[in-house]
């Protein structure tokens, strides 16, 4: 994976030796020599990362990360602080003005590689969920992505695995106050544990006696239910290259072992931010697919999708030679029920005949809402004397049926015209659709509570 990297530094052989190393590896390189450039740079969306050296004259890196974090353009960009400054203390500044990692210097080309890599996926993914979002959301169908974020004080989900009970009980004493946190000492147990729980955070030890903590973060990335949680390893010192390895596979942060308390609260609630604002971008995402393909009121599927799925259906009918019939359904003198009851009523009405109608069709029929109060069902496998038989039965039971309103005391009563066609031939999806509305238009020219099958 390739990705547009900043490099800020004010001493010219740290610009040249990191540019290098990152154009070696097929990234896409800019330069910057002190914070206000690399702001400008940055807001107008000329990078996916920034690699930033933190003792800058004039304005140093931390100022520079805590600016891009309050600008909106500028807000989800990697940002990896390079510095000689290699204390707890100086990390947690860091963190706190919104860093995502370090590197110390001498930069470790290794750690480099798979630390840019890693947050550039994490910059892709994001960047992916955002548009969708935003594209949802300027078409008014969601609301906007700029009332998605997450606050930072927001307690966590935090599974925690590990076999060492002395380092459980110093992670857990610092975490507790802050955060929910579930112990696991079995491996085996994680996934389900992560799953079941609906964590926000897996922090794995990589002391797990026997057990290849690294073999945990793979199978987390390989299951549907955790591939996209947030992993945070605690590692010893000498674990260094299994530390990279994990990188590679997918794991997002990791701390060394002595653990300092507060550089481990900052980046658990780091994590737990991104994966809290990701899963608000991930709903609103599914959120706006819901809308475009089923009718909110019903539930039902609507128009839409009935347009891209009806032409399938009939392509498998006409392969297998198989029957399928179309039916149409229109509530009879609906606007009476809205001009008497009032709009609520008549939205209770069609949500109760929707559900009546689910429960006469089969469970491999296709039901949309047309709009108003028409309905469609796309009956495969299904000829139009049994269809006819179906309808009838749809027609009786919603006749005898009285749908609630109101405090339910006074149910109403409604009838149902339906106009039935079924599939022949080289038809399509149109030819289908209008012979079967045509019925319809039969049904209620009839005096209406009939069902019509077009028989031409």
């Amino acid at each position: 994976m390739t990705a547009r990297v900043l490099v800020v530094d004010d001493v010219q052989p740290n610009l040249k030796l990191l540019e290098a190393r990152l154009s070696a590896e097929y990234f896409e390189v800019m330069t910057a020599t002190n914070g206000p450039d690399a702001i400008a740079i940055c807001k107008m969306g000329g990078c996916d990362l920034v690699l930033l050296d933190v003792m800058m004259p004039g304005m140093d890196g931390l100022e520079v990360c805590r600016r891009l974090r309050a600008a909106s353009e500028t807000v989800h960009l990697p940002i990896v602080l390079v510095t000689a400054l290699d204390r707890p203390a100086d990390r947690v500044r860091g963190l706190e003005a919104g860093a995502d990692d370090f590197l110390t210097k001498p930069v470790d080309e290794i750690a480099l590689i798979a630390r840019v890599r890693s947050l550039a996926r994490l910059k892709f993914s994001i960047d992916e969920l955002r548009s969708r979002a935003a594209h949802s959301a300027a078409t008014g169908a969601v609301e906007s992505v700029e009332t998605l974020e997450s606050d930072a004080r927001e307690r966590g989900r935090i599974l925690l695995v590990d076999q060492q009970r002395s380092s459980f009980e110093r992670l857990v004493n610092a975490l507790t106050p802050h955060h929910d946190v579930i112990q696991v000492d079995e491996p085996g147990e994680a996934l389900a544990k992560a799953a079941s729980e609906n964590v926000d955070l897996m922090i794995i030890s990589l002391g797990l006696g026997e057990f290849d903590g690294l073999r945990l973060c793979s199978q987390a990335r390989s299951h549907e239910s955790t591939r996209n949680l947030p992993i945070l390893l605690i590692a010893d010192r000498e674990d260094r290259q299994k530390v990279l390895r994990g990188l590679e596979l997918g794991v997002n942060d990791y701390l060394s072992r002595p653990v300092d308390r507060n550089e481990l609260l900052a980046r658990a609630r780091t994590n737990v931010r991104q994966k809290r604002y990701m899963d608000r971008l991930r709903q609103t995402v599914r959120r706006s697919v819901e809308m475009a393909l089923y009718d909110p009121l019903t539930g039902l599927n609507n128009r839409r999708f009935l347009e891209r799925r009806l032409p399938a259906m009939i392509d498998t009918a006409r392969q297998r030679g198989a029957p399928l019939t179309m039916m149409i359904l229109d509530i009879d003198h609906f606007k009476r029920i809205n001009d008497t009851y009032g709009h609520d009523a008549g939205d209770l009405v069609l949500k109760g005949f929707a559900a009546e109608l689910q429960q006469i069709v089969r469970g491999g029929d296709l039901v949309c809402r047309l709009g108003g109060e028409e309905f469609l069902v796309a009956m495969p496998g299904l000829d139009a004397t049994h269809a006819a038989r179906m309808a009838e039965r749809a027609r009786q039971a919603i006749e005898n049926k009285g749908f609630l309103i109101g405090d339910g005391s006074h149910p109403v009563s409604i009838t149902v015209s339906i106009g039935l066609a079924d599939f022949r031939g080289e038809q399509d999806s149109t030819d289908l659709y209008r012979r079967a509305d045509r019925a319809l238009y039969l049904s209620k020219s009839a005096g209406r509570n009939r069902v019509t099958l077009d028989a031409a």
